[in-house]
């Protein structure tokens, strides 16, 4: 099924996120061909500039790569790559502020553990 875009980000980021997403989850893997720009126009039905835009920022981070004349594919190493950024996102983006409002709490390292392995479903 055909996800809709979010409003509150732009079209091309989503776009980007996607075929990220399709790396991480081994969808398309090292060496496979991208769909082309006129597909995912076609399949999204939105402009070209903006796909084009999106697919840009991934072959100027080294995701993927063009072949003229052939087309993009997924880089050596954009697996692990997108991993890593992502790993280190988590961190900022969910770790940092969840210590922070356990420090606020008084919430100790053991009892974020346990809400970690309770919430996860394998109670200590």
């Amino acid at each position: 099924m055909l996800r809709p875009f979010d409003d509150k980000k732009p079209i091309f980021l989503q776009i980007k996120d996607r075929i990220e997403d399709q790396i991480v989850n081994d969808q398309l893997k090292e060496q496979d061909q991208v769909p082309s720009t006129t597909q995912l126009v076609n399949f999204y039905k939105i402009n070209h500039v903006t796909v084009a835009k999106g697919m840009n920022l991934l072959v100027d981070a080294g995701i993927i790569y063009k072949k003229r004349g052939v087309g993009m594919f997924v880089a050596d190493g954009a697996k692990e790559k997108l991993v890593e950024q992502r790993k280190e996102a988590f961190v900022d983006e969910y770790v940092v502020p969840m210590l922070q409002e356990a420090e606020k709490l008084g919430i100790t390292e053991r009892e974020l553990t346990a809400f970690m392995k309770k919430v996860k479903g394998c109670d200590q």
